[in-house]
């Protein structure tokens, strides 16, 4: 090669979204009914916070008629994800394989060109090194669960400490519930209560396991009272939906590869999941790995097989046929549904129905139940001004319910909705309906019924 040539020019890099198939683009007629569903749209009014106007931003970027500026990001960024205009749309849009893929490789060029807020501390060290670890989250909060039984934390609250703590931090600690004692870890096998009837596999999660381990077992229990073996098995790992819904696409999929290998989905009829948000992503994993590794058929195969035995609990009792509780619990309930069931997984009418089989339980229509409650995930971490205006919306309707109880399927949606209950003052049970149907298989009262009847 002569020195003295300038070097080659370099080929400029494809717009962001090149890899999506184009036809997702095309299959979005501009109609507009998926505005009504949307919650960002319903807050904001601003076309471009709507599904049809982030359609039009993403193709404008791939076509190269816009440029992905701090503003398109910031529109597409203010997506929950939620995937309520899929439900809306007539003409079968499917926006998350538009949305995720685009924002996996919106956070890959930053992370190469060495944006500092595309790999900063939070994300780094709270959404990456925390959260998908169930034990370094155990640890994490088992100063919080001290601090609440000695009152610490109300007195930090009063004295003002909490507000010298970084942003992200404030809001964890906001969200924070009541924790409840640390549960013994599941069994890796669970007997069935009578003659079995089907062998299942729990997958545990991460957040919700260090979070809510009671509804775990709860779940357990559910599910041997029908008659099923439960298997935990003890390699699983997180879900990959953290990564995943924030655009780092690689360790999602190394996630995905863990839990397909931890889990023999040949010897059990389905992987169980109790949380909305995790359920959604298990069951995509097929489509993740065809996004993220479209070469290799091999992967793409493994996951797609892996995702085609998980069911909700509430999709797979009302499938098997559940045996009636008969424990009472008179209890005024409202049902929230969380996104990732009613939307992403088109669950809705399962959980309900279980919910009708519990003697004495009333369960009152939510006016916007299928209306985000500005969980999506760590979207209230990242997002918290729009979280917030959606959490007051929902809290608005709850309260319009008189219920003395709120029951939704996803662990996001249960911390989203605890903190608006307390922050407001308002004293109602949040709940899922595992933890309600295990209390009346074994003829029990819920704590907020206890000394009133």
């Amino acid at each position: 090669m002569n020195p003295n040539l300038p070097p080659p020019a370099q080929s400029p890099a494809p717009p962001v979204g090149s890899q999506i198939d184009y036809r997702y683009f095309m299959s979005c007629v501009h109609c507009g009914l998926c505005t009504s569903a949307c919650p960002t749209y319903l807050e904001t009014g601003d076309e471009n916070d709507s599904p049809r106007g982030r359609i039009y931003l993403m193709r404008g970027v791939v076509d190269g008629r816009i440029a992905l500026t701090d503003t398109v990001k910031h529109h597409l960024e203010l997506c929950l994800d939620c995937r309520a205009c899929e439900t809306a749309c007539p003409s079968g849009v499917q926006y998350g394989r538009l949305i995720e893929p685009f924002r996996v490789e919106m956070q890959q060029r930053e992370l190469a060109a060495g944006d500092s807020q595309a790999n900063g501390w939070f994300q780094k060290f709270i959404l990456y090194g925390l959260f998908p670890y169930a034990n370094r989250l155990r640890w994490a909060l088992a100063p919080a669960r001290w601090a609440q039984r000695l009152g610490l934390d109300r007195l930090a609250d009063g004295l003002g400490i909490t507000k010298l703590l970084p942003k992200q931090l404030q809001r964890m600690q906001a969200l924070l519930p009541k924790l409840p004692s640390p549960t013994p870890r599941l069994p890796e096998v669970l007997s069935p209560v009578g003659k079995r009837r089907a062998r299942v596999a729990l997958f545990t999660g991460c957040v919700a396991d260090a979070m809510f381990g009671p509804t775990n077992w709860a779940t357990a229990r559910v599910l041997q009272h029908n008659g099923c073996e439960v298997v935990v098995p003890r390699n699983q790992v997180c879900c990959g939906a953290i990564h995943y819904h924030s655009g780092a696409g690689e360790p999602a999929l190394q996630l995905a590869q863990q839990n397909a290998a931890a889990f023999n989905v040949d010897d059990v009829d389905a992987v169980i999941i109790n949380v909305a948000g995790c359920g959604s992503m298990l069951k995509d994993y097929g489509h993740v790995a065809h996004e993220l590794a479209p070469a290799d058929d091999a992967t793409r195969q493994r996951l797609d097989k892996f995702a085609h035995k998980v069911k909700d609990v509430s999709e797979f009792l009302m499938s098997l046929g559940p045996i009636k509780p008969t424990g009472e619990i008179k209890l005024r309930a409202t049902y929230h549904d969380a996104c990732h069931l009613c939307h992403a997984q088109k669950i809705r009418e399962q959980p309900r129905d279980l919910l009708s089989l519990v003697p004495g339980l009333e369960l009152v229509p939510l006016a916007e139940s299928e209306i985000c409650c500005g969980a999506a995930g760590s979207y209230n971490l990242t997002q918290p001004e729009m979280a917030a205006q959606l959490g007051r919306r929902k809290l608005e309707n709850i309260l319009k319910t008189n219920a003395q109880a709120v029951i939704t399927g996803n662990a996001g949606c249960s911390l989203q909705l605890q903190m608006q209950l307390r922050q407001s003052g308002h004293d109602i049970w949040v709940a899922h309906p595992m933890d309600v149907l295990d209390l009346s298989y074994r003829q029990q009262q819920p704590a907020c019924l206890r000394g009133s009847t």
